[in-house]
């Protein structure tokens, strides 16, 4: 029985399941009972069975589940990723493209029939508190048990969710099937125009969990450039001051570079016994929107984290382990068959003897046999409830979001970038959204120091042309004037002569965090420089870390270096001229203005 009389709701279902022919369909209402159901069902299929799913030890993690994906299905494929607009341009040079009507022709009939002998599940989710305005509402068709628990975790998943739609047609139409896996079939398709995501042959999440990466990025940043608000990812958290105050902050990084523990970090020892405090609202994925005061409003479209395993333990994310201890899903990580607990690399320095890796394989205290000799796959992951989280901000749930005092950027760059500076006004802040880059390590890719492109580190993200995107930056900026956050980058990479790292990282980010939101109550003034402004020196706070931080190398983690900053505008004019422009990227004439600006300032 449908939970919906919505008329468009029922209209595409009911040519969804003309299309893949599914033996039953359950609509999804989020109940204990549903839920309980279906786990005891995914949990009873036979080993060997791909769609298994495993309880944890039940004690030692309550609620816990395990699960398994297929060796060549572990990752995002964005070579598999499509924006399927209408006109070729509107995607841009960042997306892969196809025509819609060519898309739905080779997709349509690998759906016919796909779900023959299975059931269809039909979710209705809210990205965002249901009762927010800046919530939006989403429906995931799928054959996928995995997919229905992962999207309870990470959506407000439910009936509740119908009701708050009503009989309205705006609604994310999200369809999935696992098909049979097959990487040469694997599609992840985004039609921005029609509301509508399709994803075949990928069971892994961030394929499948259709709410995430696909709806609240790639889909709402194109209903956000139509609407007048911004999908970022973007972590977003408060920080609270001695007085009780909390300012927010939304932070924008490419991956390796700290933004999960930014979002969750505990301040240092002589922060908290002043009595300054940490919350997350998000670790992820912001949507931005002016409230009725004319600031701008931050909230978290989701519900949950979907973390990378690897390298989180007690000392590099306290907050992020202790959210996976109960009622969270692991994916590809290794089980501990002594207990029957989970173990990644970087957990602790004690793998199990007695493991099964994550491709299945016991090791029974022989030598590992899964690639890079690793138990957990690199990308394995946790899917955990917000609640869960010690640090969570109380307004998690707020319907109105959390009002944005500084927005920050960053990347891993090992000499060029200083520790911290702020843009010289919003059209400024953008062009250093637009810069951002990291560089490459040699684990990577053999060649050391390469800058890898990722503006605003939406570059997989942005679901239209991204120059339209830099575009609507500037149009928000001019609807919010004065009211508007203060921009700014940090670095927290830069390297001395010897290739060692010069700024402790983790918890000191603090120290930085506090001279942002210094800036943005105007309490402390700043240098003007050729980039932007920096701190004057003994602004930022190296009380306990004197020793490590001393006047001279925080000399160096300041400096401006013309001939690098030089190098630095040459590339990013080759980069708008040859990556973006020359590829169909449309570049507001005000980014090259930046430009200029900073290469007068330089040569003055």
């Amino acid at each position: 029985m449908s939970l919906t009389t919505n008329p468009n709701v029922l209209k595409w279902v009911d040519e969804m399941i003309a299309l893949c022919k599914p033996d039953k369909v359950v609509w999804i209402d989020g109940s204990q009972e549903q839920l309980d159901a279906l786990t005891a069902e995914v949990t009873s299929l036979p080993d060997g069975d791909p769609n298994k799913m495993y309880y944890l030890n039940q004690e030692k993690l309550p609620g816990c589940l395990y699960h398994r994906t297929a060796e060549n299905d572990v990752a995002r494929v964005e070579d598999r990723t499509f924006i399927c607009t209408r006109n070729k341009e509107d995607a841009g040079p960042t997306n892969n493209w196809m025509d819609p009507k060519e898309m739905y022709a080779k997709l349509t009939p690998m759906y016919d029939g796909v779900m023959k002998g299975q059931t269809m599940y039909i979710i209705p989710y809210s990205m965002g508190p249901v009762a927010s305005p800046i919530s939006k509402i989403g429906v995931e068709i799928t054959d996928s048990i995995y997919v229905v628990l992962n999207m309870n975790i990470m959506t407000r998943m439910g009936k509740a969710a119908f009701d708050r739609l009503g009989d309205s047609n705006d609604f994310v139409r999200c369809l999935h099937s696992k098909a049979d896996v097959d990487p040469e079939n694997r599609y992840i398709v985004q039609f921005p125009e029609d509301n509508t995501i399709w994803s075949i042959n990928s069971a892994y999440g961030g394929n499948v969990i259709l709410s995430k990466k696909c709806f609240a990025l790639r889909i709402a940043s194109f209903q956000g450039k139509n609407e007048g608000w911004m999908a970022e990812h973007m972590l977003i958290l408060g920080v609270q001051k001695p007085d009780g105050e909390t300012k927010y902050v939304c932070a924008a990084f490419p991956s390796a570079c700290g933004k999960t523990n930014l979002a969750m970090l505990i301040p240092p020892e002589g922060y908290l016994k002043n009595g300054y405090k940490v919350f997350t609202v998000g670790d992820d994925i912001a949507w931005l929107k002016p409230g009725e005061d004319g600031r701008l409003y931050a909230l978290n479209p989701e519900n949950g984290f979907f973390g990378v395993a690897p390298g989180t333990n007690e000392k590099s994310n306290y907050n992020a382990l202790a959210s996976t201890m109960k009622n969270a899903i692991f994916t590809n990580v290794a089980l501990n068959n002594a207990d029957n607990t989970v173990w990644w690399e970087g957990l602790d320095k004690n793998p199990p003897e007695d493991a099964t890796e994550w491709t299945g394989i016991k090791t029974n205290g022989k030598e590992w046999t899964a690639e890079g000799k690793k138990l957990a796959h690199p990308n394995s992951r946790f899917t955990a409830p917000a609640i869960n989280c010690p640090c969570i901000s109380p307004e998690f749930d707020s319907a109105a979001g959390v009002p944005i005092s500084a927005i920050v950027f960053g990347g891993r760059r090992a000499s060029t970038t200083p520790l911290v500076y702020q843009s010289f006004d919003w059209t400024h802040g953008t062009y250093i959204g637009s810069a951002v880059s990291s560089e490459t390590t040699a684990a990577a890719t053999g060649a050391v120091g390469v800058l890898r492109h990722d503006p605003m580190a939406m570059k997989p993200f942005i679901g239209y042309n991204v120059g339209d995107y830099w575009q609507h930056w500037l149009d928000m900026g001019a609807k919010l004037g004065d009211k508007a956050p203060k921009i700014f980058n940090v670095n927290w990479f830069k390297k001395d002569e010897n290739g060692n790292f010069m700024w402790p990282g983790f918890g000191d980010n603090m120290r930085v965090l506090d001279w942002i939101i210094k800036r943005c109550e105007n309490e402390v003034e700043a240098d003007e420089t050729a980039i932007g402004y920096l701190p004057k020196m003994g602004d930022i706070n190296v009380e306990g870390i004197e020793d490590e931080v001393t006047p001279e190398i925080m000399e160096k983690l300041l400096a401006v270096d013309k001939n690098l900053w030089t190098q630095e505008i040459a590339e990013m004019r080759r980069y708008y001229d040859e990556d973006i422009a020359a590829k169909g990227g449309r570049i507001p004439a005000e980014l090259y203005s930046v430009l200029d600006k900073i290469e007068n300032n330089l040569n003055k």
